[in-house]
């Protein structure tokens, strides 16, 4: 078991990682509110891989979880009153774990890897913002020592979702 950073050859698995996991949701409950085909995609996964930030976990050759990690919070975190800058944070985003294999500690093993390469790298804290009713993922961060800061609208745009619950772990 490894976590990578992902390369072009990864692309076609990690759309397949994503699509399956974005059609699980969509037959249960669709907590992150993600779109089959619009995000994650295989656009905005070619995108993370060219920039760096796509990572994937690998057991056996294969995929069973994935994340991007970059210090782009793809919004205005300052609608936060967050207390670092950009540039002294890490965010942390469509972190998924293969729907065979939850609660099974892999997206633990996923946030630890970011906590650990955020400290290594110099990084104040690290944050990850979801949807306000995505229980699972909140529980989740909390577990691994994310405090709560609120709900802020972080000027996204998305009429369904005005506002996203910030987390963060400062280090």
């Amino acid at each position: 078991m490894e976590i990578i950073q992902c390369e072009m050859n990864h692309l076609q698995e990690l759309t397949n990682f994503y699509n399956k996991i974005v059609e699980y949701l969509d037959k249960t409950i669709n907590y992150p509110k993600w779109i089959y085909g619009v995000y994650p995609s295989q656009t905005t996964i070619k995108e993370a891989i060219e920039k760096k930030y796509q990572y994937a976990y690998i057991e056996n050759n294969r995929i069973i979880g994935a994340f991007v990690l970059n210090e782009d919070p793809g919004g205005n975190y300052e609608n936060a009153n967050i207390e670092f800058k950009r540039g002294e944070y890490l965010v942390i985003h469509t972190l998924a774990t293969d729907i065979d294999l939850l609660k099974k500690g892999i997206a633990s093993k996923m946030i630890q890897f970011c906590i650990k390469k955020a400290k290594n790298e110099g990084y104040k804290a690290v944050y990850v913002d979801v949807v306000p009713t995505n229980t699972p993922a909140r529980n989740l961060f909390g577990k691994n020592g994310f405090k709560y800061l609120g709900d802020f609208n972080l000027d996204r745009s998305f009429k369904d979702i005005p506002l996203f619950s910030i987390m963060e772990l400062k280090l």
